[in-house]
């Protein structure tokens, strides 16, 4: 990360703004990222195995679809409370807890034989991980400043797309070459792949991370004092909000609507993304995982917006631009879903439009709450906007069967996004507005 701006403190030494949050984030960030990149693991591995799963359960599309969302459903349930008490007991401690508790239980879900089965633990394992990622998003608030969280939210969110650009093919071989291995079949294999390694994730982020700016012994005082001023000097006008004060904050409803638009979207990629790709070519789950990680790939890419997004500081312009991409990019799909290469370049657009929308999206909570409005405030936003998680694989799976394609459906969520898009736009109170470069 370059210095936005440059601070000297007492005596001769320099200490800048920017080399301070480059320590910070290379300290924080890389175990940050991983163990994103596994959350998003979790929530995309039930749509690689899918057809394993309902070939050898005989699921349906409404079955699978139910399955996929009560992940969602234990996860909004949980969501706020989750995150207030991470705020009370310190991210350290909360964010290793939600982290074994979900890789247990998604190992777990080797032994499922019936739907009542998938049901039940599906919501178990949303439950477990309710909390992670706003608490993440949260957590970024106390370490950053307002100037830098476009370039830290991207990168963390650069981590989900690793999770596509190499999790669909990894998840394509062990569907392909383990299954039957020790008699166990290839979608029993991708949870453990996904749970297992959650276990040893949350022993790091307990031994690793630090709740505050005050608590890190590896900073000196000079650095903490200039890191905790700068982001005092960004909240000094937002103020110290509880979540009911956060919920009457001009804006914050609209953003959690337009995070639920964003979000259906988002599920409709993660969830049919693969089904679509696999109906135009037939291929086997490792050809149909590589040309998976492709949307991935062009979202990892478009999150240089994060950057451009610190730069001009006027955050809902390039939400509504990546909403608008995504759009066109659903249109296409859905009149090209049976014609392959023409169907890939639309989930590309897809993926560097909705993917890249998301982290530059989580830019706009903290402009308007902080303290434990913030942490509630966020989960919340994060909860209401889970429902799309919700909505969007049972309507697209609910579509499929009634009409036999997912061309429809596609076309709405299409339609979803440019509302998102027209929100943020025509509908934003000032205090979105508000440029960061000038705060």
């Amino acid at each position: 990360m370059t210095a936005a701006t440059t601070g000297p403190l007492a005596g001769a030494d320099q200490i800048t703004e920017g080399g301070i949050v480059r320590k910070a984030a290379w300290r924080l960030m890389p175990l940050i990222m991983v163990c994103y990149m596994f959350a998003f693991f979790d929530r995309i591995n039930i749509s690689f195995a899918k057809f394993q799963l309902q070939s050898d359960l005989g699921f349906s599309n409404v079955a699978y679809g139910l399955g996929a969302s009560m992940f969602v459903v234990g996860y909004v349930i949980f969501e706020v409370p989750s995150n207030l008490l991470l705020y009370k007991v310190g991210a350290r401690r909360w964010i290793a807890r939600i982290m074994i508790s979900w890789g247990i239980a998604t190992a777990l879900m080797v032994f499922i034989s019936t739907e009542w089965h998938f049901y039940v633990l599906r919501f178990i394992i949303g439950a477990m991980e309710a909390g992670f990622a706003p608490g993440i998003l949260y957590y970024l608030t106390l370490w950053f400043p307002a100037s830098f969280r476009g370039r830290v939210t991207s990168f963390l969110f650069v981590a989900s797309a690793f999770s596509g650009i190499f999790g669909a093919p990894v998840a394509g071989l062990i569907l392909g070459g383990l299954n039957g291995t020790m008699g166990l079949a290839g979608w029993q294999w991708l949870f453990l792949a996904g749970g297992l390694p959650c276990l040893v994730l949350g022993v790091l982020v307990f031994l690793r991370l630090d709740d505050r700016i005050s608590d890190a012994r590896w900073l000196t005082q000079p650095e903490k004092d200039l890191l905790a001023s700068k982001i005092a000097h960004h909240n000094r006008d937002i103020g110290d909000h509880s979540l009911w004060g956060a919920i009457k904050q001009p804006g914050f409803l609209l953003i959690a609507l337009v995070y639920f638009l964003l979000q259906v979207g988002s599920y409709g990629l993660n969830f049919w993304g693969p089904d679509l790709i696999k109906t135009a070519t037939g291929g086997t789950a490792a050809s149909v995982g590589f040309l998976t990680a492709i949307p991935y790939i062009c979202g990892a890419i478009s999150m240089v917006v994060g950057r451009l997004s610190d730069a001009s500081g006027d955050r809902p312009k390039f939400v509504a631009g990546l909403a608008v991409a995504a759009a066109v990019g659903f249109f296409a799909a859905g009149l090209f879903d049976k014609q392959i290469v023409p169907l890939m370049i639309a989930l590309a657009l897809v993926g560097a439009g909705i993917v890249a929308s998301i982290p530059t999206f989580w830019t706009l909570p903290a402009k308007l709450v902080t303290g434990v409005g913030a942490a509630g405030g966020i989960a919340l936003i994060n909860t209401l906007g889970q429902f799309g998680g919700i909505v969007s694989p049972v309507a697209v799976g609910w579509v499929k069967d009634l009409t036999g394609s997912t061309t429809l459906a596609l076309y709405g969520i299409g339609v979803l996004c440019l509302v998102a898009a027209g929100l943020l736009i025509f509908a934003s109170p000032a205090s979105l507005r508000r440029n960061d470069r000038n705060p």
